[in-house]
């Protein structure tokens, strides 16, 4: 079959739905599969700048199933100018087995360079994986340009196999490549702060804020160097102090995503617990015997116990993956709601904003999450809950069932 007739094909797929209905747009895809706990790909787009106007553009597909068939789906990208422009099929643009820049055990890598008008106020890069086996449509974007972007780093981070870096994190004593476009070497900031875990979505008052936060400048570095990372926290590289452009980067224990000892499981079972409750279990000398008495008290039966701590930590671990930023995932507001109330049914963005959809109260119902965007120099993909006391009864809801230990996704 020839690249044309794959077009094709890969056009009438993603486009037949919505030919008798609303034009498709960035805004009105449903992203729900991109926190799916059953996904066989994982997507990622990661942008180099290169000059004012072009960036080399790292498509990263990441193989969550095993031994995938590279036949089973079709790639594409688009450039978009707004998040409500019509993907229209003249914008997307076929990614095909001769445009591999690697094929390894983990990840399928493409790589284009794309040039941007100066001009323009707002670009996006949509990244599409559609299942020709049953239809799932897999997407990711980042902004190139937009009120939410300081800039692109002129510089990339990747594998020792040199696929692109495509996690939200690393883990202590692993190594990784720095390449860059323009300079030698890199600057690195180290910040060595605990978070804490953020309130629930019904409390409206405003989070504490750190007074200080202690910055410890390791200075440069050279490109093209395996750079070891050893501390825990998060590090802020940038090839120019002056320029806004960085990548920030999590360093975590050995152990993360998973929970690493029964001092960080106590932590983490806050969302589900009484402030009785976790008073109780921070202060316990045996933190293990604490931690199984917690348990079987909630479901008073060992198998539903041992099947509630399977399914809690679980997505402890998914949200870890899914949004750590220079919090670990769980610690974060779309992590907490994530773990509580499970993948959303529907996940549509914004340029200002990400929006969870979930069944309500009822079978009629329906109840919106909304993580407003932020500017910061650290990420461009930091979102904080709009917070409402009318999240309450479904809140309360999700962690009775929890505890009852019916709450399984």
């Amino acid at each position: 079959m020839n690249r044309k007739s794959l077009l094709f094909i890969l056009i009438f797929l993603i486009f037949s739905p919505f030919i008798a209905s609303a034009q498709k747009t960035l805004s009105t895809l449903n992203q729900s599969l991109r926190y799916s706990l059953y996904s066989r790909l994982g997507l990622k787009v990661i942008p180099v700048q290169v000059s004012d106007t072009t960036y080399k553009v790292q498509f990263i597909i990441e193989k969550v199933e095993e031994n995938p068939d590279f036949n089973a789906f079709s790639f594409s990208f688009s450039i978009l100018n707004s998040y409500d422009e019509e993907i229209t099929p003249e914008k997307v643009n076929l990614l095909t087995a001769s445009d591999l820049s690697a094929d390894t055990d983990r990840h399928w890598f493409f790589e284009k360079t794309i040039d941007i008008q100066s001009t323009s106020p707002l670009a996006i890069v949509l990244l599409t994986a559609l299942d020709t086996r049953q239809g799932d449509e897999y997407v990711y974007h980042t902004d190139l340009k937009s009120p939410f972007v300081s800039g692109i780093p002129d510089f990339g981070i990747y594998f020792s196999n040199e696929v692109p870096f495509d996690q939200n994190y690393i883990n202590i004593n692993e190594s990784l490549l720095f390449k860059t476009v323009r300079r030698p070497s890199i600057q690195s900031f180290y910040y060595p702060i605990q978070f804490d875990v953020p309130f629930p979505p019904m409390e409206t008052r405003p989070a504490d804020v750190p007074k200080e936060l202690e910055v410890v400048n390791q200075g440069d570095f050279f490109a093209n160097t395996p750079r070891k990372i050893e501390e825990e926290g998060y590090f802020f590289f940038q090839t120019d102090t002056l320029a806004p452009a960085g990548i920030l980067l999590k360093s975590s224990h050995d152990a993360f995503p998973k929970v690493k000892d029964w001092d960080e499981m106590i932590q983490m079972v806050t969302y589900i617990s009484t402030r009785k409750e976790h008073e109780t279990l921070l202060l316990a000398s045996d933190k293990k015997k604490a931690l199984d008495e917690y348990w079987i008290n909630l479901t008073r039966n060992p198998d539903t116990a041992k099947e509630l701590i399977r399914n809690y930590f679980r997505m402890v671990e998914f949200a870890n993956i899914l949004f750590t930023d220079f919090k670990e995932g769980w610690k974060t507001d779309r992590g907490m709601v994530y773990i509580v109330m499970g993948p959303p049914q529907e996940v549509n963005f914004y340029m200002d904003r990400e929006v969870w959809t979930y069944s309500g109260m009822d079978a009629t119902s329906k109840i919106k999450f909304t993580f407003v965007r932020s500017k910061t120099l650290l990420t461009p993909h930091f979102y904080t809950l709009n917070r409402s006391r009318a999240y309450q009864p479904i809140w309360f809801k999700n962690i009775s069932q929890w505890r009852s230990g019916r709450m399984a996704f």
